[in-house]
Protein backbone atom coordinates (compact mmCIF):
# COMPACT_ATOMS: atom_id res chain seq x y z
CA UNK A 1 0.00 0.00 0.00
CA UNK A 2 1.54 3.37 -1.36
CA UNK A 3 -0.50 5.54 1.01
CA UNK A 4 -1.85 5.80 4.80
CA UNK A 5 -5.64 6.05 3.25
CA UNK A 6 -5.37 2.97 1.78
CA UNK A 7 -4.36 1.30 5.16
CA UNK A 8 -7.36 3.05 6.15
CA UNK A 9 -9.51 1.68 3.33
CA UNK A 10 -8.45 -1.82 3.88
CA UNK A 11 -10.47 -2.31 6.94
CA UNK A 12 -13.48 -0.66 5.87
CA UNK A 13 -15.12 -4.57 5.20
CA UNK A 14 -13.64 -5.92 8.58
CA UNK A 15 -15.44 -7.07 11.43
CA UNK A 16 -12.82 -7.72 13.63
CA UNK A 17 -13.13 -5.83 16.85
CA UNK A 18 -10.67 -2.30 16.42
CA UNK A 19 -11.32 -0.27 18.95
CA UNK A 20 -12.06 -1.00 22.97
CA UNK A 21 -12.35 2.86 25.03
CA UNK A 22 -13.75 2.25 28.36
CA UNK A 23 -16.88 0.24 28.40
CA UNK A 24 -17.64 0.94 24.27
CA UNK A 25 -15.84 -0.85 21.65
CA UNK A 26 -15.83 -0.70 17.14
CA UNK A 27 -14.94 -3.33 14.67
CA UNK A 28 -12.65 -1.59 12.02
CA UNK A 29 -15.25 -1.47 9.60
CA UNK A 30 -17.22 0.87 11.93
CA UNK A 31 -14.34 2.78 12.53
CA UNK A 32 -13.54 3.60 9.08
CA UNK A 33 -17.19 4.24 8.52
CA UNK A 34 -16.69 6.74 11.70
CA UNK A 35 -14.10 8.26 9.83
CA UNK A 36 -15.98 8.44 6.22
CA UNK A 37 -18.79 10.53 8.29
CA UNK A 38 -16.18 12.68 9.41
CA UNK A 39 -14.42 13.28 6.14
CA UNK A 40 -17.73 13.92 4.94
CA UNK A 41 -18.48 16.78 7.56
CA UNK A 42 -15.41 18.33 6.71
CA UNK A 43 -15.83 18.80 3.03
CA UNK A 44 -18.80 20.41 3.79
CA UNK A 45 -17.83 22.89 6.29
CA UNK A 46 -13.96 23.63 4.85
CA UNK A 47 -13.87 24.53 1.19
CA UNK A 48 -9.75 23.51 0.43
CA UNK A 49 -7.83 26.28 0.44
CA UNK A 50 -5.51 27.50 -3.01
CA UNK A 51 -2.39 26.21 -3.34
CA UNK A 52 -2.72 23.56 0.06
CA UNK A 53 -4.74 21.14 1.76
CA UNK A 54 -7.65 21.27 4.45
CA UNK A 55 -5.76 21.29 7.54
CA UNK A 56 -7.43 19.77 10.74
CA UNK A 57 -6.27 21.04 14.73
CA UNK A 58 -7.22 18.19 17.17
CA UNK A 59 -7.00 18.84 20.55
CA UNK A 60 -8.31 15.98 22.15
CA UNK A 61 -7.11 13.15 24.94
CA UNK A 62 -7.00 9.65 23.34
CA UNK A 63 -10.77 9.29 23.13
CA UNK A 64 -12.00 7.82 19.83
CA UNK A 65 -13.11 11.08 17.97
CA UNK A 66 -9.36 11.28 17.80
CA UNK A 67 -8.61 7.79 15.74
CA UNK A 68 -12.04 8.62 14.11
CA UNK A 69 -10.31 11.79 12.81
CA UNK A 70 -7.00 10.13 11.85
CA UNK A 71 -9.03 8.09 9.84
CA UNK A 72 -10.86 11.02 8.29
CA UNK A 73 -8.10 13.07 7.58
CA UNK A 74 -6.45 10.51 5.90
CA UNK A 75 -9.33 9.51 3.63
CA UNK A 76 -10.30 13.01 3.27
CA UNK A 77 -7.09 13.86 1.79
CA UNK A 78 -6.93 16.76 4.78
CA UNK A 79 -3.93 17.14 6.48
CA UNK A 80 -4.21 16.15 10.71
CA UNK A 81 -2.45 18.20 12.95
CA UNK A 82 -2.45 16.90 16.52
CA UNK A 83 -2.29 19.89 19.33
CA UNK A 84 -0.78 19.79 22.52
CA UNK A 85 -3.02 19.71 25.25
CA UNK A 86 -0.27 20.17 27.79
CA UNK A 87 0.46 23.61 26.27
CA UNK A 88 -0.98 27.06 27.35
CA UNK A 89 -3.51 28.33 25.22
CA UNK A 90 -1.62 31.80 24.01
CA UNK A 91 1.84 28.85 22.91
CA UNK A 92 -1.42 26.67 21.19
CA UNK A 93 -2.68 30.09 19.10
CA UNK A 94 0.85 30.41 18.11
CA UNK A 95 1.16 26.85 17.03
CA UNK A 96 -2.78 26.86 15.09
CA UNK A 97 -1.18 30.30 13.13
CA UNK A 98 1.81 29.01 12.50
CA UNK A 99 -0.08 25.17 11.10
CA UNK A 100 -2.42 27.35 9.29
CA UNK A 101 -5.27 24.98 10.83
CA UNK A 102 -8.92 25.36 9.55
CA UNK A 103 -11.13 23.46 11.43
CA UNK A 104 -10.52 22.62 15.24
CA UNK A 105 -11.94 19.26 16.74
CA UNK A 106 -11.73 19.13 20.58
CA UNK A 107 -13.62 18.66 23.71
CA UNK A 108 -15.53 20.25 26.65
CA UNK A 109 -12.30 19.56 28.98
CA UNK A 110 -10.21 21.34 26.73
CA UNK A 111 -12.08 24.20 24.79
CA UNK A 112 -10.76 26.65 27.09
CA UNK A 113 -7.59 26.43 25.80
CA UNK A 114 -8.41 27.55 22.10
CA UNK A 115 -11.75 30.06 23.50
CA UNK A 116 -10.48 33.83 23.62
CA UNK A 117 -7.25 33.70 21.86
CA UNK A 118 -5.86 34.77 18.55
CA UNK A 119 -5.49 31.59 16.66
CA UNK A 120 -7.55 32.90 13.89
CA UNK A 121 -10.17 30.11 13.46
CA UNK A 122 -13.57 31.13 13.50
CA UNK A 123 -15.92 30.16 16.29
CA UNK A 124 -18.31 28.28 14.16
CA UNK A 125 -15.43 26.37 12.82
CA UNK A 126 -14.31 25.46 16.76
CA UNK A 127 -15.95 21.67 17.19
CA UNK A 128 -16.80 20.26 20.64
CA UNK A 129 -17.11 16.67 20.81
CA UNK A 130 -19.71 16.73 23.82
CA UNK A 131 -21.42 19.38 22.52
CA UNK A 132 -24.95 17.63 21.22
CA UNK A 133 -24.89 20.23 18.35
CA UNK A 134 -21.22 18.04 16.59
CA UNK A 135 -23.79 14.89 17.66
CA UNK A 136 -26.56 16.67 15.41
CA UNK A 137 -24.44 18.14 12.99
CA UNK A 138 -22.24 14.74 12.51
CA UNK A 139 -25.67 12.78 12.21
CA UNK A 140 -26.55 14.54 8.88
CA UNK A 141 -23.47 12.48 7.48
CA UNK A 142 -24.13 9.12 8.72
CA UNK A 143 -23.04 6.17 6.31
CA UNK A 144 -21.28 8.60 4.25
CA UNK A 145 -19.27 6.37 1.08
CA UNK A 146 -15.99 6.70 1.13
CA UNK A 147 -14.16 9.54 -0.26
CA UNK A 148 -13.84 8.80 -4.73
CA UNK A 149 -10.65 10.64 -4.66
CA UNK A 150 -7.47 9.14 -3.17
CA UNK A 151 -4.86 10.89 -1.92
CA UNK A 152 -1.29 10.50 -3.09
CA UNK A 153 1.78 9.81 -1.57
CA UNK A 154 2.80 13.27 -2.02
CA UNK A 155 0.20 14.67 0.17
CA UNK A 156 0.98 15.49 3.35
CA UNK A 157 -0.96 13.09 5.55
CA UNK A 158 0.07 15.09 9.29
CA UNK A 159 2.20 17.85 10.74
CA UNK A 160 3.37 16.35 13.86
CA UNK A 161 4.86 19.18 16.53
CA UNK A 162 8.30 18.06 18.05
CA UNK A 163 8.25 17.76 22.22
CA UNK A 164 9.64 21.13 22.91
CA UNK A 165 12.26 19.55 24.95
CA UNK A 166 15.27 21.80 23.07
CA UNK A 167 13.36 24.90 22.39
CA UNK A 168 10.03 25.93 20.52
CA UNK A 169 7.89 22.63 19.11
CA UNK A 170 8.65 22.14 15.33
CA UNK A 171 5.99 20.96 12.74
CA UNK A 172 7.28 18.02 11.42
CA UNK A 173 5.57 17.29 7.80
CA UNK A 174 4.46 13.43 7.49
CA UNK A 175 3.49 12.61 4.08
CA UNK A 176 1.06 9.76 3.02
CA UNK A 177 3.44 8.11 0.98
CA UNK A 178 6.43 8.17 4.08
CA UNK A 179 3.45 6.89 6.93
CA UNK A 180 2.23 4.28 4.58
CA UNK A 181 5.81 2.60 4.38
CA UNK A 182 7.08 2.92 7.85
CA UNK A 183 4.24 1.57 9.10
CA UNK A 184 4.57 -1.24 7.16
CA UNK A 185 8.58 -1.94 8.78
CA UNK A 186 7.13 -1.34 12.06
CA UNK A 187 4.56 -3.66 12.06
CA UNK A 188 7.11 -6.31 11.41
CA UNK A 189 10.19 -4.39 13.74
CA UNK A 190 7.40 -4.60 17.00
CA UNK A 191 6.21 -8.10 16.28
CA UNK A 192 2.18 -6.70 15.49
CA UNK A 193 -0.08 -9.01 13.91
CA UNK A 194 -4.06 -9.60 13.62
CA UNK A 195 -3.97 -11.59 16.98
CA UNK A 196 -2.52 -8.50 18.66
CA UNK A 197 -3.90 -6.11 21.29
CA UNK A 198 -2.26 -2.63 21.65
CA UNK A 199 -2.32 -1.08 24.47
CA UNK A 200 -2.76 2.78 23.50
CA UNK A 201 -1.85 5.22 26.68
CA UNK A 202 0.88 7.64 24.74
CA UNK A 203 -0.78 10.40 23.83
CA UNK A 204 -2.08 10.76 19.77
CA UNK A 205 -0.93 13.93 19.36
CA UNK A 206 3.03 12.96 19.60
CA UNK A 207 4.16 10.96 16.59
CA UNK A 208 4.96 7.79 19.01
CA UNK A 209 2.03 7.34 19.57
CA UNK A 210 1.00 7.12 16.09
CA UNK A 211 3.24 5.67 14.42
CA UNK A 212 4.51 3.27 16.86
CA UNK A 213 1.06 1.71 17.89
CA UNK A 214 -2.40 2.99 15.83
CA UNK A 215 -1.41 2.90 12.22
CA UNK A 216 0.38 -0.60 12.50
CA UNK A 217 -2.31 -2.33 14.76
CA UNK A 218 -4.59 -0.86 11.58
CA UNK A 219 -2.48 -2.09 9.25
CA UNK A 220 -2.18 -5.77 10.15
CA UNK A 221 -5.98 -5.39 11.50
CA UNK A 222 -5.00 -6.00 15.15
CA UNK A 223 -7.06 -4.53 18.48
CA UNK A 224 -6.42 -1.65 20.16
CA UNK A 225 -7.24 -0.67 24.13
CA UNK A 226 -7.23 2.70 23.99
CA UNK A 227 -6.76 4.62 27.63
CA UNK A 228 -7.63 8.37 27.93
CA UNK A 229 -4.37 9.51 29.37
CA UNK A 230 -1.32 7.66 30.62
CA UNK A 231 -2.23 6.87 34.30
CA UNK A 232 0.41 5.31 36.69
CA UNK A 233 -2.98 3.76 39.14
CA UNK A 234 -4.79 2.52 35.94
CA UNK A 235 -2.03 0.89 33.62
CA UNK A 236 -1.79 -2.63 34.96
CA UNK A 237 -5.56 -2.86 35.52
CA UNK A 238 -5.54 -1.74 31.54
CA UNK A 239 -2.72 -3.82 31.01
CA UNK A 240 -4.75 -6.85 32.17
CA UNK A 241 -8.96 -6.14 30.94
CA UNK A 242 -7.58 -5.25 27.20
CA UNK A 243 -4.89 -8.62 27.53
CA UNK A 244 -2.38 -6.32 25.45
CA UNK A 245 0.59 -7.66 24.35
CA UNK A 246 2.28 -4.95 23.26
CA UNK A 247 2.40 -1.56 24.48
CA UNK A 248 4.43 1.51 23.38
CA UNK A 249 6.26 4.42 25.58
CA UNK A 250 8.34 7.52 25.81
CA UNK A 251 10.39 8.75 28.10
CA UNK A 252 9.65 8.21 31.98
CA UNK A 253 7.00 6.48 31.31
CA UNK A 254 8.47 3.19 32.66
CA UNK A 255 9.93 4.71 35.52
CA UNK A 256 6.81 5.63 36.81
CA UNK A 257 4.42 2.31 36.21
CA UNK A 258 7.65 1.01 38.31
CA UNK A 259 6.87 3.46 41.37
CA UNK A 260 3.36 2.85 40.69
CA UNK A 261 0.65 -0.24 42.89
CA UNK A 262 2.37 -3.19 41.86
CA UNK A 263 -0.78 -5.46 40.67
CA UNK A 264 -0.54 -9.63 41.35
CA UNK A 265 -1.22 -10.48 37.60
CA UNK A 266 1.44 -8.74 36.52
CA UNK A 267 4.16 -11.81 36.01
CA UNK A 268 1.74 -13.62 34.13
CA UNK A 269 0.48 -10.96 32.21
CA UNK A 270 -0.32 -11.17 28.40
CA UNK A 271 2.37 -8.52 27.70
CA UNK A 272 4.72 -9.81 24.96
CA UNK A 273 7.16 -6.69 24.14
CA UNK A 274 7.32 -3.21 25.24
CA UNK A 275 8.54 -0.35 22.37
CA UNK A 276 10.22 2.43 23.01
CA UNK A 277 12.78 5.41 23.66
CA UNK A 278 14.86 6.89 26.33
CA UNK A 279 14.60 4.41 29.44
CA UNK A 280 16.97 3.46 31.94
CA UNK A 281 18.78 0.03 31.66
CA UNK A 282 17.45 -0.30 35.32
CA UNK A 283 14.06 0.39 34.32
CA UNK A 284 14.04 -1.94 31.34
CA UNK A 285 15.43 -4.62 33.35
CA UNK A 286 12.46 -4.01 36.14
CA UNK A 287 9.97 -4.14 33.92
CA UNK A 288 10.64 -6.75 31.68
CA UNK A 289 11.03 -8.93 35.15
CA UNK A 290 7.65 -7.31 36.50
CA UNK A 291 5.87 -8.16 33.76
CA UNK A 292 7.01 -11.35 32.01
CA UNK A 293 8.20 -9.43 28.83
CA UNK A 294 10.44 -8.20 26.80
CA UNK A 295 11.16 -4.62 26.19
CA UNK A 296 12.89 -3.18 23.28
CA UNK A 297 14.21 0.40 22.73
CA UNK A 298 14.81 2.02 19.36
CA UNK A 299 16.31 5.57 18.37
CA UNK A 300 13.63 7.13 15.90
CA UNK A 301 12.61 10.33 14.96
CA UNK A 302 9.37 11.89 14.06
CA UNK A 303 11.68 13.29 10.82
CA UNK A 304 12.07 9.88 9.91
CA UNK A 305 15.55 9.74 7.59
CA UNK A 306 16.72 6.90 9.91
CA UNK A 307 16.44 4.49 12.89
CA UNK A 308 18.84 2.58 15.13
CA UNK A 309 17.78 -0.35 16.57
CA UNK A 310 19.04 -3.33 19.19
CA UNK A 311 19.64 -6.55 18.44
CA UNK A 312 20.30 -9.21 20.95
CA UNK A 313 23.73 -8.38 20.40
CA UNK A 314 23.62 -5.11 21.17
CA UNK A 315 26.20 -3.76 24.21
CA UNK A 316 24.09 -2.54 27.52
CA UNK A 317 23.48 1.45 26.92
CA UNK A 318 23.93 0.97 23.40
CA UNK A 319 21.56 2.84 20.94
CA UNK A 320 22.31 -0.33 18.21
CA UNK A 321 23.77 -0.11 14.68
CA UNK A 322 21.33 1.45 11.97
CA UNK A 323 18.06 -0.01 10.30
CA UNK A 324 18.63 -1.04 6.83
CA UNK A 325 22.58 -0.51 6.10
CA UNK A 326 21.87 3.22 5.71
CA UNK A 327 25.21 5.29 6.31
CA UNK A 328 24.88 6.91 9.37
CA UNK A 329 28.12 8.51 10.97
CA UNK A 330 29.21 10.74 14.38
CA UNK A 331 30.19 14.11 12.92
CA UNK A 332 31.99 16.84 14.86
CA UNK A 333 29.42 20.13 14.75
CA UNK A 334 32.54 22.61 14.39
CA UNK A 335 34.11 20.94 11.10
CA UNK A 336 32.15 18.45 10.04
CA UNK A 337 34.40 15.26 9.91
CA UNK A 338 34.07 12.43 11.08
CA UNK A 339 34.76 12.00 14.91
CA UNK A 340 37.37 9.49 16.23
CA UNK A 341 36.15 5.70 17.50
CA UNK A 342 35.00 5.97 21.20
CA UNK A 343 37.23 3.76 23.38
CA UNK A 344 36.76 3.45 27.22
CA UNK A 345 38.77 2.84 30.02
CA UNK A 346 38.83 -0.01 32.45
CA UNK A 347 36.11 1.85 34.28
CA UNK A 348 33.83 1.93 31.02
CA UNK A 349 34.19 5.52 30.99
CA UNK A 350 34.82 7.24 28.00
CA UNK A 351 38.10 8.03 27.33
CA UNK A 352 38.41 10.78 24.48
CA UNK A 353 35.52 13.61 24.59
CA UNK A 354 36.61 14.46 20.73
CA UNK A 355 34.23 10.94 20.12
CA UNK A 356 31.22 12.73 21.29
CA UNK A 357 29.45 14.44 17.85
CA UNK A 358 26.31 14.71 16.28
CA UNK A 359 24.44 11.84 14.28
CA UNK A 360 24.36 12.34 10.65
CA UNK A 361 22.39 10.76 7.88
CA UNK A 362 25.06 11.08 5.51
CA UNK A 363 24.01 11.86 1.48
CA UNK A 364 19.64 11.16 3.13
CA UNK A 365 18.65 14.95 3.53
CA UNK A 366 16.73 13.94 0.33
CA UNK A 367 14.25 11.90 2.52
CA UNK A 368 13.55 14.28 5.07
CA UNK A 369 9.98 15.89 4.11
CA UNK A 370 10.92 18.95 6.17
CA UNK A 371 9.22 21.36 8.72
CA UNK A 372 5.94 23.17 7.77
CA UNK A 373 7.27 27.26 7.68
CA UNK A 374 10.44 26.79 9.31
CA UNK A 375 13.13 27.58 6.91
CA UNK A 376 15.53 27.69 10.25
CA UNK A 377 14.89 25.02 11.74
CA UNK A 378 15.38 23.21 8.41
CA UNK A 379 18.94 24.96 7.88
CA UNK A 380 19.87 23.46 10.85
CA UNK A 381 18.56 20.03 9.95
CA UNK A 382 20.14 20.04 6.37
CA UNK A 383 23.39 20.62 5.20
CA UNK A 384 23.98 19.59 1.59
CA UNK A 385 22.88 16.22 1.34
CA UNK A 386 23.37 15.19 4.95
CA UNK A 387 20.78 15.16 7.58
CA UNK A 388 21.71 16.25 11.09
CA UNK A 389 20.08 15.15 13.68
CA UNK A 390 20.24 17.48 16.36
CA UNK A 391 21.23 14.58 18.40
CA UNK A 392 24.56 13.82 20.36
CA UNK A 393 25.94 10.48 20.06
CA UNK A 394 29.56 8.39 19.86
CA UNK A 395 30.37 5.09 18.08
CA UNK A 396 33.03 2.63 19.36
CA UNK A 397 35.41 0.59 16.87
CA UNK A 398 32.54 -2.22 16.77
CA UNK A 399 29.86 0.09 15.20
CA UNK A 400 28.04 0.64 17.75
CA UNK A 401 26.13 3.36 18.33
CA UNK A 402 25.25 5.32 21.95
CA UNK A 403 23.32 8.30 22.69
CA UNK A 404 24.81 11.05 23.92
CA UNK A 405 21.96 13.76 24.46
CA UNK A 406 20.64 16.49 23.01
CA UNK A 407 22.66 18.69 20.94
CA UNK A 408 21.90 21.70 23.17
CA UNK A 409 23.38 19.13 25.80
CA UNK A 410 26.52 19.80 25.73
CA UNK A 411 28.51 22.03 28.33
CA UNK A 412 31.89 23.79 29.08
CA UNK A 413 33.41 23.49 32.31
CA UNK A 414 37.10 24.87 32.67
CA UNK A 415 37.56 24.58 29.27
CA UNK A 416 36.16 21.23 28.81
CA UNK A 417 33.41 19.95 26.73
CA UNK A 418 31.14 16.95 27.87
CA UNK A 419 27.45 15.55 27.05
CA UNK A 420 25.56 16.03 29.82
CA UNK A 421 24.13 11.77 28.88
CA UNK A 422 27.60 10.90 30.94
CA UNK A 423 26.94 12.58 33.89
CA UNK A 424 23.43 11.48 33.95
CA UNK A 425 23.83 7.95 34.13
CA UNK A 426 26.38 8.10 36.99
CA UNK A 427 24.13 10.21 38.72
CA UNK A 428 21.41 7.76 38.10
CA UNK A 429 23.17 4.93 40.04
CA UNK A 430 23.00 6.70 43.47
CA UNK A 431 20.56 5.02 45.25
CA UNK A 432 16.88 6.87 45.67
CA UNK A 433 17.46 8.33 42.31
CA UNK A 434 14.33 8.27 39.74
CA UNK A 435 15.83 11.09 37.20
CA UNK A 436 18.96 13.29 37.34
CA UNK A 437 18.86 15.71 34.48
CA UNK A 438 21.95 17.71 34.36
CA UNK A 439 22.23 20.72 32.35
CA UNK A 440 24.21 23.82 32.25
CA UNK A 441 23.99 27.45 33.88
CA UNK A 442 26.10 30.05 34.43
CA UNK A 443 29.62 30.15 35.93
CA UNK A 444 30.03 33.24 37.54
CA UNK A 445 33.74 34.20 35.51
CA UNK A 446 32.96 32.50 32.51
CA UNK A 447 31.88 29.33 30.77
CA UNK A 448 29.38 27.18 32.21
CA UNK A 449 28.86 25.27 36.00
CA UNK A 450 26.95 21.97 36.11
CA UNK A 451 23.59 21.68 37.63
CA UNK A 452 21.06 18.57 38.05
CA UNK A 453 17.74 18.34 39.38
CA UNK A 454 17.19 14.66 41.29
CA UNK A 455 13.89 13.68 41.74
CA UNK A 456 13.74 10.87 43.90
CA UNK A 457 11.81 7.95 44.54
CA UNK A 458 9.02 7.27 47.14
CA UNK A 459 10.06 7.79 50.79
CA UNK A 460 13.70 7.74 49.57
CA UNK A 461 15.65 10.92 51.46
CA UNK A 462 18.40 12.54 50.15
CA UNK A 463 21.79 12.61 51.92
CA UNK A 464 24.16 14.96 51.01
CA UNK A 465 27.14 13.72 52.50
CA UNK A 466 26.44 10.11 51.02
CA UNK A 467 25.77 12.13 47.42
CA UNK A 468 28.95 13.14 47.69
CA UNK A 469 30.63 10.08 48.82
CA UNK A 470 29.19 8.30 45.86
CA UNK A 471 30.43 10.60 43.40
CA UNK A 472 34.00 10.26 44.67
CA UNK A 473 33.84 7.06 44.76
CA UNK A 474 32.78 6.39 41.18
CA UNK A 475 35.71 5.56 39.14
CA UNK A 476 34.13 6.38 35.85
CA UNK A 477 33.16 9.84 36.85
CA UNK A 478 34.92 13.25 35.10
CA UNK A 479 36.84 15.59 37.47
CA UNK A 480 34.83 18.46 35.23
CA UNK A 481 31.54 16.62 36.09
CA UNK A 482 30.55 17.20 39.57
CA UNK A 483 27.24 19.10 39.93
CA UNK A 484 28.13 22.50 41.71
CA UNK A 485 24.37 22.79 42.28
CA UNK A 486 22.07 20.15 42.99
CA UNK A 487 17.95 21.02 43.23
CA UNK A 488 15.80 18.33 44.52
CA UNK A 489 12.32 18.46 42.73
CA UNK A 490 9.31 16.99 43.14
CA UNK A 491 9.12 15.36 40.12
CA UNK A 492 11.34 16.68 36.80
CA UNK A 493 9.49 18.59 34.29
CA UNK A 494 8.16 16.79 31.32
CA UNK A 495 6.95 17.54 27.98
CA UNK A 496 3.01 16.55 27.21
CA UNK A 497 4.94 13.39 25.30
CA UNK A 498 6.69 12.48 28.71
CA UNK A 499 9.84 13.35 27.57
CA UNK A 500 12.31 15.40 30.26
CA UNK A 501 12.48 19.24 29.79
CA UNK A 502 14.96 20.94 31.07
CA UNK A 503 14.26 24.65 29.13
CA UNK A 504 12.55 25.14 32.63
CA UNK A 505 15.25 23.72 34.77
CA UNK A 506 18.20 25.99 32.79
CA UNK A 507 16.03 28.96 33.20
CA UNK A 508 15.58 28.79 36.89
CA UNK A 509 19.00 27.61 38.08
CA UNK A 510 19.48 27.63 41.15
CA UNK A 511 16.84 30.78 42.12
CA UNK A 512 14.08 28.19 43.19
CA UNK A 513 12.14 27.58 46.23
CA UNK A 514 13.32 23.65 45.87
CA UNK A 515 16.15 23.04 47.98
CA UNK A 516 19.20 23.62 46.46
CA UNK A 517 22.42 21.95 47.66
CA UNK A 518 26.17 23.79 46.43
CA UNK A 519 29.64 21.91 46.18
CA UNK A 520 31.98 23.48 48.92
CA UNK A 521 35.02 24.44 46.85
CA UNK A 522 36.35 21.07 45.15
CA UNK A 523 35.39 18.72 47.93
CA UNK A 524 33.31 15.63 47.64
CA UNK A 525 30.74 18.09 50.51
CA UNK A 526 27.32 20.14 49.33
CA UNK A 527 25.98 22.15 51.76
CA UNK A 528 22.21 23.80 51.18
CA UNK A 529 22.46 26.76 49.56
CA UNK A 530 20.72 29.78 52.12
CA UNK A 531 20.56 33.45 51.76
CA UNK A 532 23.78 33.97 52.18
CA UNK A 533 25.10 31.65 49.84
CA UNK A 534 22.88 33.10 46.76
CA UNK A 535 24.00 36.80 48.25
CA UNK A 536 27.79 35.80 47.91
CA UNK A 537 26.73 34.39 44.15
CA UNK A 538 25.58 37.70 43.01
CA UNK A 539 28.27 39.41 44.05
CA UNK A 540 30.58 37.21 41.94
CA UNK A 541 28.74 37.53 39.16
CA UNK A 542 28.43 41.43 39.63
CA UNK A 543 32.11 41.50 40.16
CA UNK A 544 32.68 39.96 37.10
CA UNK A 545 30.03 41.98 34.86
CA UNK A 546 28.21 38.96 34.27
CA UNK A 547 24.74 40.07 36.21
CA UNK A 548 22.51 39.56 33.31
CA UNK A 549 23.47 35.97 33.53
CA UNK A 550 21.70 35.83 36.95
CA UNK A 551 18.33 34.33 36.88
CA UNK A 552 15.70 35.68 38.44
CA UNK A 553 14.52 34.53 42.19
CA UNK A 554 10.79 33.92 42.68
CA UNK A 555 9.11 35.51 45.40
CA UNK A 556 8.61 31.86 47.46
CA UNK A 557 12.35 31.23 47.51
CA UNK A 558 13.57 30.65 50.65
CA UNK A 559 15.49 33.69 53.00
CA UNK A 560 17.38 31.50 55.24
Amino acid sequence: METFAEIVRSRADDDKTALRFEDWSWTWAEVVQESADRAALLAELVARPEGRQVHVGVLLDNVPDFVFWVGAGALAGAVVVGINSSRSGAELADDIRHADIDLIVTESRLVHLVTGHDHGVPADRILDVDDTAYADLLGRFRGAPLPAAVPAPTDIAMLLFSSGSTGRPKAVIVGQGRLARLTSAIVERVEIDRDSVTYLCMPLFHGNAVMMNLAPAMHAGATIGMARRFSVSRFSDDLHRFGATYVNYVGRALSYVLNGPTDPRDHASTLRLAYGTEASEADIARFAERFGCRVQEGYGLSEGVFRINRTPETPAAALGRPAGGVDVRVLDEATGRECPRARFDATGRLVDPAAIGQLVAVGLAHTFEGYYKNPDAMAERVRGADFWSGDLAYRDEDGWFYFAGRSADWLRVDSENFAAAQVERVLQRFPGVEAAPVYAVPDPVTGDRVMCAVELAPDAAFDADAFGRFLDRQPDFGAKWWPAFVRLVDRVPLTGSNKVNKAPLRQAGWAVADPVFVRVGRTAAYAPLDAAGRAGLEDQFREHGRERLLPAMPQDAPVA
